[in-house]
C-alpha cells in the first residue's frame, strides 16, 4: 500500500497540470449534468415492513385518484376573547376569507368550518383544511401569499388568523450560511496550525472542490434517484469535513518529509505513502458506517449514507491525487516562514544540492533500525528508544502531554471514563420521535396555529389517528367498520371518533381516531399500542374486518420503534467490519478492541449531551431551540454512524504514527511519545475543523440538521480531546508491548497493507530507486541541478 502511493504521490507531482485539469474537467462535467437535469423529485417517506406504511400503502390502492399526496393547509380562526367565532361578524369574516382561499390557481378545495363541523364546542376556534393540487414542494410563493391575503382579511375584521401544514412549508436544506461560518473557521484554524496562508489555502481548496463535485453529482441524480434536500446536506457536511482533515494530514507530512531534508517530489511521495495510508483506511472506516446504515431498513437514510459515503471516497481520492499535484504547484509556499526565509537565503539549494546523500543516509537509518527490531524486548531497543525521543529539541505540547499521562496512567484513564459515563447517564432517559410543528419557533405562524389547535381542541388533535379498515371479507361492511370505530372510541384516552369515509368499491373505510395526548407525548404511544394489542378480539367483533393504525402520529411512532430494533444489528455490522479492518491495519488484537470501546463511550456521551440540550432544555436558548421534546428518530442512528467513521479517523491517524514508531525501533512507550510529536497537533486542528464545520450546522432552520450538527460537534471534541487523546495514551501506558500483540497463525493469514511505510525504508536496497530522476521538469523553486 506505502510503496503503491508513494509512486501515485510522485506521479501526481510530476504530471500536476494533467492531474488538476482532469478534475477540473470532471467537475464541469457533473456541474453540466446538474444544470441540465430535472428537479429533484419530492418522494413520500417511506419505510417498508411497519404497519403505518402498510396502512398507507392500502389507501393509495382503494382509494385511487385521491388528493391524498397533494399539499394542505390549515387555516385557523380564534375569535377575539370572550367572543365566539360562530357570532355574526365573526362567522361573515371566517366565511369571506373562506371564499378568498378557495379562489387560489393551485388550491383544490377548502372545507368550509362551519359545513365540517370543524368548530370547537366552546366555539372559540375554527379552521378550514385548505387542499391543493400539487406537493408541498410544488406549492408556489404566489399560493402562500394568496393564503395570506386572505387570512390578512380576517385579521383586519379582529379575528386572530394562523396558518399551519405542509402546504406552508417553503423548503429546507443548506442556505449557505452553515457552509460559510465552517469554512471561515476551519480558515482560522489552519492558518495558526500552520502558518502560511498556502498551506492553509491549499485544504481548503481541495475540499470545496471535492464538495462541489459531490453537489453536483447528487443534483445530476436526485431525480433519478429520489433524493431530498437532506440528502446534499449531509454529504456536504461530511464532504467538507474530511476534505479539510485529509488534505491537512498530506500537507503536514509533507512538511515534516521537506525537514528532514527531502527535495519536493521525493517529500510528496513519502507523504502520500504514509500519511495517504492512512487517509486511504480513515475514509475506509467512514464509509463502512455511512453505508451501514442500510442495514436499518429505511431507503430514505439508505441513500442519504449512500451519498455521505460518496464525499467521502471524493475527498480521499482528492488527497491523493490533488494535494500532491498542487504541492507540485507550491513545494515551497506551503512550509513555515522560518524553512522559506532559509531557502530564499540560500539555505534551499544546499539541502536539494545533497538530496541523494540525505536519502541515502535517512533510509539507512530506518533500515539499521528495522534490522534491530529483534532487540526490542532487551536492552539496547530500551536504550535506543530513549536515545531518540529524549531530544528536549524536539519535544513540544504533545510529547509533553504524553508523557504527563504516560506517567499517570491510571488517574486519567478513570477521570476520563467517569466523565464520560456522567454524560452518558441523561441517555437513559431518551425519547424517540418525529417532531413536528409544535418543534418550530413561536415566531411562526405555523407553531402558533399548532398551539391554537391545542388549546381549542385538545393536544391530541394535532396528532390523530388514522384507522384503515379492509372490509372486503365481511358480510356487512358498513356493520363491521360501524364496529369497529365503537369499540376503538371506547378505548381509554381516545376522546372522539370521526364519521368514516368509503371509498367507490364500498369495501374499505378510513377514519380518524383523536387522542386525548399530544401527539409526542408517551401516552399517546401506549394507546396505539393498546389499540393494536386489542385487535384481535376487535376484528373477532367485525366479522370478517380487519384494520390498522396509521396516521403521522402512529408513524413516528412505528419509526422510533424500528431505528431502535436496528440499532443493535447495525452497531455489530459496523464495529465488526472496522475492527477487522483495524487488526489488518495494526496488526494488533488489543488496539481495535481499545478503539471500538472508546468510540462506545464518546456517542454514549454525545447522546446524553442531545437529550439535555434538545429534550430537557438545558442550555437549549444558546442553540435556537425554542420547543424541546422527543430526539428525532433517526438522530442516534445518523450518530452513531457517521461518528464511528469519524472515530476512528483519529484512530488511524494518531495510532498509525505510534505503528510506525514502533516497527521503526522504538519502544512501546516510546512509541506513544513519538506519535504525539508527530500526530497531536495535526489531530487537534483537524478535530477543531471538524467542530467547526458541524458547528456551523447548528444554525439551520431544519431540525434535523440542527440537531446532527449538535450532536456531531459534540461527539468529535469528546473523541478527539478525551477519547483519543486522553484515554488512548493511558490505556497504551498500561498494556506495553502487549498492545501491539498478534497471534502468529492470525498474523500469517492477515494481509500485509504496510501503513506505516515500511517498504519505503528498503528501497536503498534497490539501486535503481536511488538513480537520478529522468522527469527534465523540475519542482518550481528549485533550480535544475538540485533535482534527483
Amino acid at each position: 500500500m506505502a510503496a503503491f502511493l508513494y509512486r501515485m504521490g510522485r506521479l501526481a507531482f510530476r504530471r500536476r497540470w494533467y492531474v488538476v485539469l482532469l478534475w477540473v474537467g470532471v467537475l464541469a462535467c457533473v456541474g453540466l449534468g446538474a444544470l441540465k437535469a430535472p428537479g429533484a423529485s419530492e418522494e413520500e417517506f417511506s419505510m417498508p415492513g411497519i404497519e403505518s406504511q402498510k396502512a398507507f400503502d392500502l389507501m393509495g390502492e382503494r382509494f385511487p385518484g385521491s388528493a391524498a399526496d397533494g399539499a394542505t393547509a390549515r387555516v385557523v380562526f380564534v375569535a377575539p376573547d370572550g367572543q365566539k367565532v360562530t357570532a355574526t361578524e365573526n362567522r361573515k369574516a371566517v366565511e369571506a376569507a373562506v371564499d378568498a382561499l378557495a379562489d387560489g390557481t393551485q388550491v383544490a378545495g377548502v372545507a368550509d368550518p362551519f359545513a365540517s363541523r370543524a368548530v370547537s364546542e366552546d366555539a372559540s376556534t375554527a379552521y378550514a383544511t385548505v387542499t391543493y393540487k400539487v406537493k408541498a414542494a410544488d406549492v408556489t410563493d404566489a399560493s402562500r401569499t394568496a393564503l395570506e391575503k386572505a387570512a390578512g382579511q380576517a385579521r383586519d375584521a379582529g379575528l386572530t388568523v394562523e396558518a399551519g401544514g405542509d402546504a406552508m412549508d417553503s423548503g429546507g436544506g443548506p442556505g449557505g450560511v452553515a457552509e460559510i461560518i465552517g469554512i471561515s473557521l476551519a480558515a482560522v484554524v489552519l492558518l495558526i496550525t500552520f502558518g502560511s496562508l498556502a498551506a492553509a489555502g491549499l485544504p481548503l481548496l481541495t475540499a470545496i472542490l471535492g464538495v462541489g463535485i459531490t453537489m453536483f453529482t447528487i443534483t445530476a441524480l436526485a431525480h433519478a434517484l429520489g433524493m431530498d434536500t437532506n440528502t446534499g446536506t449531509l454529504a456536504m457536511m461530511l464532504g467538507l469535513a474530511v476534505g479539510i482533515d485529509y488534505a491537512l494530514f498530506v500537507v503536514s507530512r509533507y512538511r515534516e518529509e521537506r525537514a528532514q531534508g527531502h527535495d519536493p517530489r521525493e517529500a510528496t511521495g513519502l507523504a502520500v505513502g504514509t500519511a495517504g495510508s492512512a487517509v486511504v483506511f480513515a475514509g475506509l472506516t467512514v464509509v463502512i458506517a455511512l453505508a451501514g446504515l442500510a442495514v436499518v431498513g429505511i431507503p430514505t437514510l439508505t441513500k442519504m449514507g449512500l451519498a455521505a459515503a460518496g464525499a467521502v471516497v471524493v475527498a480521499v481520492l482528492i488527497a491523493l491525487t490533488v494535494v500532491p499535484a498542487l504541492l507540485g504547484f507550491w513545494p515551497r509556499a506551503v512550509l513555515p516562514r522560518t524553512a522559506r526565509k532559509g531557502t530564499e537565503r540560500g539555505g534551499k539549494a544546499k539541502v536539494t544540492g545533497r538530496s541523494l546523500l540525505v536519502r541515502k543516509v535517512v533510509a539507512g537509518k530506518r533500515v539499521v533500525a528495522a534490522k534491530r527490531l529483534l532487540t526490542r524486548n532487551g536492552s539496547p531497543a530500551g536504550k535506543r528508544g530513549e536515545k531518540n525521543t529524549g531530544n528536549s529539541a524536539a519535544d513540544n505540547l504533545g510529547t509533553r502531554w504524553a508523557r504527563f499521562v504516560l506517567r499517570r496512567p491510571i488517574p486519567v484513564l478513570i477521570l476520563g471514563v467517569l466523565g464520560l459515563g456522567a454524560l452518558a447517564i441523561p441517555m437513559t432517559a431518551l425519547q424517540l420521535g418525529m417532531p413536528g410543528d409544535e418543534a418550530k419557533p413561536v415566531s411562526t405562524t405555523e407553531r402558533r396555529a399548532y398551539d391554537a389547535l391545542a388549546d381549542g381542541f385538545g393536544p391530541g388533535f394535532n396528532g390523530p389517528l388514522t384507522i384503515v379498515v379492509d372490509a372486503r371479507g365481511a358480510a356487512d361492511p358498513k356493520t363491521a367498520v360501524a364496529t369497529i370505530g365503537d369499540r376503538i372510541g371506547a378505548t381509554k384516552g381516545i376522546v372522539s371518533v370521526a364519521t368514516p369515509h368509503f371509498n367507490d368499491a364500498g369495501d374499505t373505510a378510513v377514519f380518524t381516531a383523536t387522542p386525548s395526548t399530544s401527539p409526542t407525548d408517551e401516552r399517546t404511544k401506549t394507546l396505539v399500542t393498546t389499540i393494536r394489542d386489542e385487535r384481535p378480539a376487535t376484528e373477532t367483533a367485525a366479522d370478517g374486518a380487519t384494520f390498522e393504525v396509521t396516521g403521522t402520529t402512529a408513524l413516528n411512532i412505528d419509526i422510533a420503534t424500528k431505528v431502535q430494533g436496528a440499532l443493535v444489528p447495525y452497531l455489530v455490522t459496523i464495529v465488526g467490519l472496522a475492527v477487522i479492518l483495524l487488526l489488518v491495519v495494526f496488526r494488533s488484537l488489543l488496539v481495535p478492541l481499545k478503539a471500538a470501546l472508546g468510540f462506545l463511550l464518546s456517542v454514549l456521551a454525545a447522546l446524553g449531551a442531545v437529550v439535555v440540550v434538545f429534550q430537557q432544555g438545558h442550555g437549549a436558548g444558546l442553540f435556537g431551540v425554542e420547543q424541546t421534546g422527543p430526539i428525532m428518530s433517526l438522530m442516534p442512528i445518523f450518530l452513531v454512524g457517521i461518528v464511528f467513521g469519524l472515530a476512528m479517523d483519529y484512530e488511524v491517524f494518531l495510532v498509525s504514527r505510534m505503528r510506525e514508531a514502533y516497527v521503526h525501533g522504538d519502544t512501546a512507550r516510546e512509541a506513544v511519545v513519538s506519535g504525539f510529536r508527530h500526530s497531536a497537533r495535526v489531530v487537534v486542528a483537524a478535530a477543531l475543523i471538524m467542530i467547526a464545520v458541524f458547528a456551523g450546522f447548528v444554525g439551520e432552520d431544519e431540525s434535523m440538521i440542527k440537531m446532527i450538527g449538535f450532536g456531531l460537534a459534540t461527539a468529535v471534541l469528546l473523541d478527539a480531546f478525551v477519547v483519543r487523546m486522553a484515554l488512548v495514551p493511558a490505556v497504551l501506558a498500561l498494556l506495553g508491548d502487549k498492545a501491539w500483540w498478534l497471534p502468529r497463525r492470525l498474523d500469517r493469514l492477515l494481509p500485509r497493507v504496510d501503513i506505516e511505510g515500511e517498504a519505503l525504508t528498503r528501497r536503498p536496497a534497490d539501486a535503481t530507486e536511488l538513480r537520478p530522476d529522468p522527469d527534465p521538469d523540475p519542482a518550481p523553486d528549485e533550480p535544475v541541478e538540485a533535482r534527483l
